[in-house]
């Protein structure tokens, strides 16, 4: 009587699963999830210390207080500038609180790289409707290509926080028409100012 007084002691109707039978099952997946865990964390730590000796990114250093004197971006050096092979390379200095130059021109359904550098403190390069957004960090070169597919003027904020005059850190790319492009002087197409 006293069996059947206590239901934990009564017999398990046909189908029901024995305790120890539960009990190694959930003892086999609870080891399944430990492994998966592991592996995971694994995966992790792994890309984790791969990428901090080896990053994935374009990795050119340059010296940021002498940057303007000579190579790539002298002041000479910058603007925009067609290539052997028909694209184009916009080079810039991005300083408190200005891009330098302040506006690129660049032709419409053109392969275009931008390489900017920075020569005091981290800004952000940004230009709305492409998919240009990079930091531009002092003493590295960020680069970033697109391709315009219509004229007009794009804006470009500088979107990390570099000091009191960070608001008004914006320049502009101006993309023009293919067949205007060639017939422009270095000078103007670092303007644009109406010529």
């Amino acid at each position: 009587m006293a069996e059947l007084a206590n239901p934990l002691k009564r017999s398990l109707p046909d189908g029901t699963v024995p305790e120890r039978e539960v009990a190694r099952t959930e003892d086999h997946w609870a080891l399944l999830m430990g492994t998966m865990l592991a592996v995971m964390m694994a995966i992790i730590v792994v890309t984790g210390v791969t990428n901090a000796l080896h990053p994935p990114s374009n990795v050119e250093t340059v010296e940021p207080t002498t940057l303007h004197l000579d190579g790539e971006f002298a002041e000479s050096n910058l603007g925009t500038a067609a290539e052997p092979d028909g694209s184009v390379t916009v080079r810039m200095v991005a300083e408190q609180y200005a891009f330098v130059p302040n506006c690129a021109k660049v032709p419409v359904n053109t392969p275009v790289k931008f390489r900017l550098t920075s020569t005091d403190v981290i800004h952000g390069f940004l230009l709305a409707t492409t998919n240009v957004n990079t930091m531009v960090v002092p003493g590295f070169v960020a680069e970033v290509r697109t391709t315009f597919d219509r004229p007009g003027v794009y804006q470009m904020p500088c979107h990390e926080f570099c000091g009191d005059g960070h608001h008004g850190m914006w320049a502009r790319v101006q993309a023009v028409e293919k067949d205007a492009f060639p017939r422009m002087s270095p000078v103007e197409r670092t303007s644009c100012e109406k010529q």
